[in-house]
Formats: C-alpha cells, sequence, structure tokens
C-alpha cells in the first residue's frame, strides 16, 4: 500500500512494533481527511443568518430611498419644493371598506393598493368642479408617458347618482366606485375652509394618502401637479413597478 511508504522513510530504519505503525496509519488518515481551510469557511448558512443577510440589505437601501424622497419631494433645509401637500403622518386606505363598481359588483377598496392612485370624490351627478377634476386626472395621467401604467386615476362615487351619459365615454380608463361618504371623510380630508370634492389627492401603492394637491387646479397648477408625480415616480423607480402583480 503505496500511502503508507512514505511514512516508513520519516520513521527511519528501525523497526517499529505492528501496533504502532497501525497508530500511524491512523494518525495520517485523520490528518489526511482535514477540511481545508477555504472549504471550512463555506458553511451552509443557517435560515436566521440569510434573514440578517436580507435586513443587512434592507438597512442598507433603505436611506437611498429616503434621500430621493427628501431630495425631489422635500429640501433638506425643510422647505417644501412640491406643489401639493404632504400628509404627515400619512393616512391608510380603509382597505376593508365595502365599494361597488358602476355596474353593481362588490369588491374592496384595498383592491387599489399596489398602484400610485390619483383621486378625486364627487356624487354621482358631477358637477363643473367634478369634471374639471376628472379631466385633469385623465390628462394628467396621459402626460406621464410611460409611466402610466403606474399610476390609475381614481372617482370616488359617495351617493347612489347615476354618472352623466355625457362624460361616460370619458371615464373608459377611469376606476369608478360607489363608496360610503363617511368613510372617504373618515380616510381623505379637505384643506381648511374648502370641500372635499375640490381637491386631487394621491395615494402610494402602500394605499396610504400622502399628498393632497390645491383646491380646483388650472393649467398652471396640473403642470405643478404633473412635476410631483414625475418626482415621485422616478424616486420609487427602484421598488414600484406597473401593475398590481401580487402581494408578495
Amino acid at each position: 500500500m503505496s500511502g503508507f511508504k512514505s511514512s516508513d522513510g520519516f520513521l527511519g530504519a528501525s523497526a517499529t512494533p505492528r501496533a504502532d505503525s497501525a497508530a500511524a496509519d491512523a494518525v495520517a488518515l485523520t490528518v489526511h481527511n482535514l477540511p481545508r481551510l477555504g472549504e471550512a469557511a463555506r458553511l451552509p448558512q443557517s435560515r436566521s443568518g440569510r434573514w440578517q443577510l436580507w435586513l443587512m440589505l434592507l438597512v442598507c437601501v433603505a436611506p437611498v430611498v429616503a434621500s430621493y424622497f427628501v431630495y425631489y419631494v422635500v429640501r433638506p433645509q425643510g422647505v417644501s419644493v412640491n406643489y401639493g401637500e404632504l400628509i404627515q403622518p400619512q393616512r391608510p386606505m380603509p382597505a376593508q371598506q365595502r365599494v361597488t363598481t358602476l355596474d353593481g359588483h362588490a369588491e374592496v377598496l384595498g383592491d387599489l393598493r399596489r398602484q400610485w392612485l390619483l383621486v378625486s370624490v364627487a356624487g354621482g351627478a358631477c358637477d363643473d368642479t367634478c369634471r374639471n377634476n376628472l379631466y385633469f386626472q385623465r390628462q394628467l395621467r396621459e402626460s406621464l408617458g410611460d409611466n402610466r401604467e403606474r399610476v390609475d386615476w381614481v372617482w370616488l362615487v359617495t351617493d347612489d347618482q347615476a354618472p352623466p351619459a355625457e362624460i361616460s365615454a370619458a371615464l373608459t380608463h377611469a376606476t369608478v366606485l360607489r363608496i360610503d361618504r363617511a368613510a372617504v371623510q373618515g380616510w381623505l380630508a379637505p384643506a381648511a375652509g374648502h370641500q372635499m370634492e375640490e381637491h386631487l389627492y394621491l395615494v402610494d401603492p402602500q394605499g396610504n394618502w400622502m399628498m393632497r394637491f390645491p383646491a380646483r387646479i388650472d393649467v398652471a397648477g396640473a403642470e405643478k401637479v404633473k412635476k410631483d408625480l414625475s418626482r415621485l415616480l422616478r424616486a420609487s423607480a427602484g421598488w414600484d413597478r406597473p401593475g398590481r402583480g401580487s402581494d408578495e
């Protein structure tokens, strides 16, 4: 057995008992079977270790996301550069609130999550303020180009009246839902001295109301709303994707 000849030479010419030789062979086998230093370092990670790794990655990424938000939406000095008013703290939507489509199909408000939402609120009769908001919601979404698929424009109808027939065609790409007015008032709120129906509201993909735009926007105001939306979409591009996908 050639594996043991080198050991005989190392021990010298003097004769040794067979038992000693067997013991030496056992030591040699033990030494040869030791893992290499590099192999010992490559131990399989435990489940807790993997979670710790993900937590470390999250801690590293979170400041980047926060810095984009601060840079594009709020000046570091605390002076706002955005047109819309930031809602602090943000208000989560009542996700289990029941809503219905115009054709009577029952849903829950939480189904709207996982998209940015540009929201208006009005009764079904839809007066001039309502129509103005719907017009700018549609135009703003289209003006976002490739990013428009990350934004839904939503009209929350707070009564049982049917929308006017003449605006039905313009609502093809809108999400129109009937909802109890009290439920909306517990979530969205107007600025002091204004009615809830006068504003556009921005909701993030987690379902949090986070921005309110000034009442009765016009063309100049709509350009400023677009800048706010573009900044937010750019800042969230790393984690937000078009479409709702799954909850995971």
